[in-house]
């Protein structure tokens, strides 16, 4: 078998092996939908009719009305007055029976202001609705059909918007608060309009459910406007699988997701560059905070984001390609652009860790602050990008995070359920991050990130701008003028085997079961309880309990190997200093690299002469570490597809097993001066040379006791510090002795 093809097999193994421990992780999950395709693209966006609405809803206490619009300017009282005494003769009292009443496509709305509980459409489903046949999510809610939801609109909604085409609905009131629909915890979705083209949203806030405020299915046009949507155990806005689409002047807060998900948005530009004839969906001049992430898109494609703000949430951004059942996978062609992402710090994991989120959501406190993250995700981060292909990420400010600014891994197929193997490594390729102000905010002000960049090495065609601060590998691929250009670039087929231990250590969250991983600073985990630390302390006392030993027993006559083996001491010291969060993103790691490094080549060269083989292993084992440190500190090396961490990490197994054998073999280290009792003279030099001293090979030590042998023959024939005879064993020999030597010759006797 050819060199080739035997490196083939090999990195197919390991592969494999990884992909095997992956799997063993527990299965990403997330939202969950019914199977439903892209719409065919035909549609458009729809704009806002200013014309008289068709129809009204309203409720009847007067009082209570005029007190609500009491502080409007003038025009408006007047206008939502005649509203009112118009809906009061012909209007409807809940928002439900004005969507039933709607006839024909092109209807509009108008909502009066006030609170909108849809107290008919509120309690659970009785009869053959208390019945229907359907899967469960591993949320514990039903999957429905289309057919189902017609068939029981409110088993899941409070106001549900089904088949109905250019239908508008928009409070009336002076701002979006003044007209408020609330789910009371009682239902999935506030709001659900699926399968219903051009639907536009306007001036309303939507609250309270144990999913989404405003969930937007199938549908081929939409705009969601200045609309406010908050304390939903999930998102507040969630548009699928759906096509031109626009968010604007919206606001989202207190969500267990995300306040924007425009997940699996129609995928119009696969297999396309940078450059893109039109987008999905636009989101802009929308601001999404204090959720667990302001925004997040598995499967977000073609989506455009531009001048919006997400701010004191965990996470600023997300996108993924890390849950099943999503079309569009994997996830791709976003573009951000121009955004305020800063200060996404917040800590909500305490409120699992407390137990509060275990309590039923009414009793939370989602009003008071609460919010109960439902996924794993590295809180303090500015845009995460987990499994995205084709991403733009120009000209944001991000800033005062206390993680990294820009956060990228890859994702396996197999997580999203394709097993294919040519798929497992599609992910995390030509994203683009340039032209961002990284530690500033608008006005110039410093609000440095921790790191400007995390990466688990993985991907090709991926580019930072030069400009990045601190990060981790601690050298990038550095973007050109223009997109697509690419310096000092990398295509790996996996990521640092470290940094996917982490990852796979903080997937291991479940918030149904209180259930946060140990070892992860995701959850607090710091100093030697963070799995890194743990992992570099571990490695670095089984090195140098090794190494030590190695030295004591087979080199303590080397000062090469002494000064080896003291640089090997600080190398380790600092390998473990810089697995920490304040170091990890600095030289110190490469430093430690370098280090160990040039333990390993001086190691190497001091066995050289009594175990070539294992000096050879431990010269190619420091060279593999060399070119690490080179890797992650100088200039990520292309053309090879893993990280030199990988062959380095396999060839220390291997090492260390070596170098225990060899340190608890038999024979010890030479002395420094002569054998005691023997005088000076060839045979007692001999005795002591080095390859004897480093006792290589079944009769090591022998050569030593040979020389002292040879030593006192001599002296007893009166020659002493005579030559030894010709043939005379060294100690290389396989035992010590000479073919062909004589009875009388004791020379070799004590071998």
């Amino acid at each position: 078998m050819s060199w080739t093809r035997r490196l083939v097999l090999a990195l197919s193994v390991l592969l494999a092996a990884l992909a095997g421990t992956l799997a063993a992780a527990p299965l990403a999950q997330g939202h969950e939908e019914r199977p439903v395709d892209f719409p065919d693209g035909s549609g458009r966006v729809p704009t806002l009719r200013t014309g008289e609405p068709d129809l009204l809803v309203c409720k009847s206490d007067r009082a209570d009305f005029e007190r609500r619009i009491a502080a409007f300017p003038a025009a408006l009282r007047t206008r939502n007055l005649n509203l009112f005494a118009r809906c009061l003769a012909g209007g409807h009292r809940h928002i439900q029976q004005a969507v039933d009443a709607v006839d024909r496509p092109g209807m509009t709305i108008a909502i009066l202001p006030g609170l909108y509980e849809e107290e008919p459409s509120l309690p659970p489903p009785t009869g053959a609705c208390a019945r229907l046949k359907a899967p469960r999510s591993a949320f514990g809610y039903q999957v429905l059909s289309y057919a189902q939801q017609k068939q029981c609109p409110h088993n899941q909604n409070l106001v549900a918007i089904l088949g109905k085409k250019d239908l508008q609905i928009e409070g009336t009131g002076a701002a979006r608060t003044d007209v408020v629909i609330d789910a009371k915890y009682q239902k999935l979705n506030a709001i659900r309009a699926d399968e219903s083209d051009g639907v536009y949203f306007r001036n309303f806030t939507a609250q309270r459910t144990t999913f989404n405020s405003l969930y937007v299915l199938a549908g081929d046009g939409f705009v969601i406007d200045n609309v406010l949507t908050r304390w939903n155990d999930e998102y507040g806005f969630l548009t699928f699988a759906s096509d031109h689409g626009l968010y604007k002047n919206c606001e989202s807060y207190g969500n267990g997701d995300s306040g924007i998900y425009p997940g699996s948005a129609s995928d119009i530009n696969n297999g396309r560059g940078y450059d893109v004839p039109r987008y999905s969906i636009e989101i802009t001049g929308c601001r999404s905070h204090h959720n667990m992430v302001g925004y997040s898109g598995t499967a977000g494609d073609s989506v455009w984001v531009h001048d919006n703000e997400f701010d004191h949430n965990m996470g600023g951004a997300s996108m993924d390609s890390a849950f099943p059942g999503h079309p569009g996978l994997p996830q791709n062609h976003a573009r951000f652009e121009r955004n305020d992402i800063h200060d996404n710090n917040e800590d909500y994991y305490r409120h699992v860790a407390d137990g509060t989120c275990a309590k039923p959501p009414v009793e939370r406190g989602y009003e008071q602050g609460v919010v109960c993250p439902q996924i794993s995700m590295p809180p303090g981060s500015g845009i995460i990008t987990a499994g995205g292909n084709w991403n733009l990420y120009e000209n944001n400010w991000i800033y005062g995070h206390k993680r990294t600014a820009f956060y990228l891994n890859a994702v396996p197929a197999f997580i999203r359920g394709e097993s294919a193997w040519s798929k497992q490594a599609d992910t995390s390729h030509h994203n683009r991050y340039a032209g961002n102000h990284l530690g500033v905010d608008r006005a110039g002000a410093s609000r440095p990130n921790r790191t400007d960049v995390w990466w688990d090495g993985q991907g090709g065609g991926n580019c930072w701008q030069s400009d990045t601060g601190p990060s981790s590998p601690r050298t990038l691929p550095e973007c050109g003028a223009r997109r697509g250009d690419v310096s000092g670039g990398s295509d790996r087929l996996a990521g640092e085997p470290v940094k996917l231990v982490q990852l796979l250590v903080c997937a291991d969250y479940n918030v149904q079961e209180r259930r946060l991983p140990a070892g992860c600073d995701w959850y607090g985990a710091r100093g030697l309880a963070r799995v890194e630390t743990q992992i570099a302390l571990g490695t670095a006392l089984v090195l140098g309990l090794v190494g030590a030993t190695l030295w004591r027993r087979r080199l303590r006559a080397s000062r090469l190997a002494a000064v080896a083996t003291a640089l090997g001491a600080v190398g380790l010291t600092l390998d473990v200093a810089g697995s920490t969060l304040p170091l990890t993103a600095g030289y110190v790691p490469a430093l430690a690299l370098l280090l160990l490094g040039a333990w390993w080549t001086a190691l190497g060269l001091a066995l050289r002469p009594a175990r070539p083989a294992l000096a050879w292993t431990t010269l190619a084992l420091g060279a593999l570490t060399l070119l690490d440190a080179f890797d992650k500190a100088v200039l990520m090396i292309p053309w090879i597809p893993l990280s030199p961490a990988w062959l380095r990490g396999l060839l220390a197994v291997v090492w260390v097993l070596w170098a225990a054998i060899a340190a608890a073999g038999t024979g010890g280290a030479a002395p420094a001066g002569p054998p005691r009792g023997v005088g000076p003279g060839p045979g007692a030099a001999m005795g002591a040379e080095p390859g004897a001293a480093a006792g290589d090979g079944p009769g090591a030590g022998s050569g030593a006791e040979a020389g002292a042998g040879a030593g006192r023959v001599s002296a007893a024939d009166g020659t002493a510090g005579g030559p030894p005879a010709a043939g005379r064993p060294t100690g290389d020999g396989p035992s010590g002795g000479t073919p062909g030597s004589t009875p009388g010759d004791t020379s070799g006797a004590t071998s």
